[in-house]
């Protein structure tokens, strides 16, 4: 994945398939370790803010895969086999970049505390060429509220 092998270019346009930015399993292995702990703690439910609407074309950001791993939830827990699976929750899983912007800022989100960017420098500004800070851009825009993040230019 070009956001963990240096060698690897990040993109600074979309394009087709999976990008080079995709990390192998990385929902997958974020919710089998949600899962552990939900079922030792007694949770009912996992929260993971996958988004299948500008969602770059990761394989484990989709509805198909929420549905497959919500089945394994099922198999592979003792609460699962009981009856009681942990229900996988995706809120933000059909909004757009502009709903979410819109809702996290009615929450009292500030953003200005958050990045999105593929290669933030170490004082953690955008670079605002990647794909995510394309997306988040647009995003703030098409919301009509003004974005609070810092670019490096």
């Amino acid at each position: 994945s070009a956001l963990t092998d240096h060698a690897i270019d990040v993109p600074e346009n979309g394009g087709e398939g999976i990008p080079v930015t995709y990390v192998p399993a990385r929902n997958t292995v974020f919710l089998s370790l949600a899962l552990g702990l939900a079922e030792v703690v007694g949770a009912d439910a996992i929260f993971i803010g996958v988004n299948a609407v500008d969602y770059s074309g990761y394989p484990d950001c989709r509805p198909e895969f929420i549905d497959a791993f919500q089945h394994l939830a099922g198999l592979a827990t003792k609460a699962g086999v009981e009856g009681h699976p942990v229900r996988i929750s995706t809120p933000l899983m059909a909004l757009s970049k502009a709903e979410i912007i819109r809702r996290g800022t009615g929450l009292g989100l500030d953003y200005s505390l958050t990045v999105s960017c593929y290669q933030a420098d170490g004082e953690g500004r955008a670079c605002g060429r990647c794909d995510s800070c394309r997306l988040r851009r647009e995003g703030f825009e098409q919301a009509l509220i003004k974005d609070p993040t810092i670019y490096q230019s």
